[in-house]
């Protein structure tokens, strides 16, 4: 749920002249460990963020990562993790402020998220992860780059290739002219195993609509009888084609859930099984196009026999490339088990034979550029462009980013009406690699040069963005730790961080975001990427293996695996720390499991917790989040410090009193912000705080029994302040 319209925040006005400076002290509380800590006031900062991540922190949303973090909330923690016990962190947020003296780590640096905020206030930063492709991803997005280089980069590949790309997205009109092609429509087909006829796999013969249908109800349908294209109403229940006059339902199709009917025999059979039965990935069908004439006008038309010769002319040229992509086999895995079962066995599989075609012309374009973070950087911007130029892609419709890429779900999910659109694109396309430079690369390259944060507007009722309270984002990256200490500001490695070459007591603070114990494995996932990457840049460094799948990865569905993988993390994370140095992170889990293990990983590797503070989490508008049945809208900053610095306790009956009105005393600010709490985000902050006492016990084993015996406990204080809230009217995003 968002937040109200008209809140009652802090207004700072920021003074550039008045750069404040922060240096890392011996001993001492920080401003994240105090109580006021401003995480509602921060909460609202960080929604107005995430309703366009990849606008409002374009630098590191140049490339997909999954659970990318919000800036607005690293920001903050990297300001409270330096700044002295009683520091005013919402003021401080709206000042210029350095760092000069303070070395970051982050062992999970994903998107590179912490990274890029640590060095926006002048610190040193320290990134490592065990994927390659978050790697590739936070290298390009934090080095420092030649504007003009990359500007002539794209010229000359786009002089080189475009035309014989888009060459293949082009149709003739009735009319004779000629148009551009910004999307071709496919469907899914299977032969009945009845009568043998091939069966579109439609769920409605509708197509394409409006992405605000109740403003705008006309929609595109496509007759069952004759594949005529006509303009319908969303919620027609029967239409009559305009080419060959017969009715239809435009609501209904063939396919229905995992099932599909045949038109001609009626039989109904299981789409998965059937697939499966042929061995091979499904078979596709052409049937539309929407074309964007010269004067600027979009229309839906029928595929002719000219887009079909097109097609065919695409699987021949392909025919005769050498090596013209990667082939690499899909292993199985929880994430990609979906895929093998309807027999799609190799990553090259989810793409078409033009698709294929044009993705090897522009790999091959950019594999011979020269200079090696150029070729990089287009490599990354490449592999960006995967994401939308695929089989598993679909259409959003119009009135938004036409395209719908291949994770929006977070898993691989098979696409029965796929889009394929135009790879070069137009400047009307949607998720091409043309308008991704322009929406990526230049928009990150202008947010480096000039960062800004978001600030509630002095009326409450928009945002605004706060200039020049940051250094501009760029560094020559270090390549090795040495290079580091001998005063390079970024450290990036890949590998993993239960074992690094940092030396002993070398960092001031640790702020990351680490892995969920769940069930989406990112690197199972990356793969799709890393492939291609690997096809264009080669198999040194990072990239030796043809996957990113590590026996050393954190995230894992086993509890105790993920206990044991994420405490060697922190094992090492309190190795590197200095002894009065923080680590703080941020969290969360609907299942009991997933706090056991971070309980037990922090206290196995010599952590306890100084504070919990609830915080507005990732995305408003994901996909996993608007399906759950009790989403959770919040993280949890966990702020800790070494055990050995800390008082243990003996929990005599007396936990409870220490857990109750802290959580009652959080879950009310938030609520006082207009900020509605699921169950589940009652949860997070619940949890959050017995774990804080939990891990001030003795010793492991007395806190893991006491957190196994209060789950009772638990559910009741649950229940309790998520009865308690106030009735909210319904805000944006809810």
């Amino acid at each position: 749920m968002g937040a109200a319209a008209n809140l009652e925040l802090p207004f700072s006005e920021p003074d550039s002249e008045s750069v404040i400076c922060l240096e890392p002290e011996s001993g001492g509380a920080r401003a994240i460990e105090d109580e006021n800590f401003p995480f509602e006031a921060l909460s609202v900062i960080a929604e107005m963020e995430s309703w366009r991540k990849e606008i409002n922190r374009p630098t590191t949303h140049i490339h997909k990562w999954w659970a990318q973090r919000l800036g607005t909330v690293f920001r903050a923690m990297t300001l409270g993790a330096f700044a002295p016990t009683g520091t005013d962190i919402f003021d401080l947020f709206y000042k210029p402020v350095r760092i000069s003296y303070g070395t970051v780590f982050d062992p999970f640096m994903g998107s590179g998220t912490t990274l890029a905020e640590v060095t926006k206030v002048g610190a040193r930063a320290i990134g490592r992860d065990i994927n390659p492709v978050a790697h590739l991803l936070v290298k390009c997005a934090l080095s420092i780059h030649d504007r003009k280089a990359i500007f002539s980069t794209f010229k000359a590949i786009e002089r080189d290739v475009a035309e014989q790309l888009k060459a293949y997205y082009r149709t003739t009109l009735a009319d004779g002219s000629s148009a551009d092609v910004l999307y071709y429509f496919w469907v899914k087909v299977a032969d009945c195993p009845s009568c043998e006829s091939t069966v579109d796999l439609f769920s409605s013969a509708i197509f394409a609509r409006h992405a605000y249908s109740k403003k705008f109800p006309q929609a595109q349908a496509v007759c069952p009888h004759c594949g005529g294209i006509n303009e319908v109403h969303i919620e027609s229940k029967e239409a009559c084609c305009h080419s060959c006059c017969n009715t239809f339902d435009p609501s209904s199709g063939p396919a229905k859930g995992a099932n599909a009917t045949c038109p001609k025999c009626g039989h109904t059979f299981a789409i998965a099984k059937t697939v499966r039965a042929k061995g091979t990935p499904p078979e596709h069908r052409m049937y539309a196009k929407l074309v964007l004439t010269a004067g600027g006008e979009k229309i839906y038309l029928k595929a002719t026999e000219e887009d079909f010769a097109l097609y065919e002319s695409a699987q021949r040229v392909l025919a005769t490339r050498v090596n013209p992509y990667p082939i690499v086999a899909i292993k199985p895995g929880y994430n990609t088990n979906q895929v093998l079962g309807y027999s799609y066995n190799y990553w090259h599989e989810m793409f078409n034979a033009r698709q294929l075609l044009c993705l090897s012309i522009l790999a091959d374009r950019i594999r011979v550029i020269t200079d090696p973070l150029l070729r990089e950087l287009f490599t990354c911007l490449f592999s960006g462009a995967l994401e939308f130029n695929n089989m598993f892609a679909s259409y959003k419709g119009e009135g938004t980013g036409a395209v719908r890429h291949m994770f929006s779900h977070h898993i691989l999910k098979p696409e029965r009406v796929p889009l394929e659109a135009n790879l070069w694109g137009t400047s009307k396309s949607s998720g091409s690699f043309s308008t991704m430079f322009e929406g990526r690369i230049r928009r990150a390259l202008d947010y480096a040069d000039r960062p800004f944060e978001l600030r509630r507007t002095k009326d409450g009722k928009g945002s605004e963005k706060v200039f020049d309270l940051s250094e501009s984002i760029g560094s020559n990256v270090a390549e090795n730790y040495t290079a580091f200490e001998n005063g390079k500001q970024i450290y990036l490695s890949c590998g993993d961080s239960g074992a690094t070459d940092l030396a002993d007591k070398c960092v001031d603070a640790v702020l990351t975001d680490p892995p969920f114990f769940d069930n989406v494995h990112y690197s199972q996932l990356a793969d799709f990427f890393h492939v291609w990457q690997r096809h264009i840049l080669g198999e040194a460094e990072t990239r030796i293996k043809d996957t990113t799948r590590s026996d050393f990865e954190v995230q894992n569905a086993d509890q105790g695996d993920f206990t044991a993988r994420l405490a060697a993390v922190w094992k090492e994370a309190h190795r590197v720390l200095k002894d009065d140095g923080l680590l703080a992170f941020t969290y969360h889990h609907s299942r009991s499991e997933g706090w056991r293990s971070v309980l037990q990983a922090l206290m196995d590797a010599g952590f306890g917790i100084t504070a919990a503070h609830p915080i507005k989490a990732e995305m408003s508008v994901a996909k996993p989040k608007q399906q759950a049945k009790e989403p959770i809208d919040i993280d949890i900053i966990l702020v800790c410090r070494k055990r050995s610095r800390l008082v243990t306790h003996h929990w005599n009956g007396d936990l409870w009193a220490a857990v109750v009105p802290v959580a009652n005393s959080q879950a009310r600010r938030l609520q006082e912000m207009a900020r509605k709490l699921s169950r589940n985000d009652v949860r997070v902050i619940v949890m959050a705080q017995l774990l804080r006492q939990l891990s001030h016990a003795v010793s492991t084993q007395d806190a893991l029994l006491a957190l196994d015996a209060a789950t009772g406990d638990v559910d009741d204080l649950i229940e309790e302040i998520h009865k308690s809230q106030p009735h909210f009217h319904k805000q944006q995003g809810e």
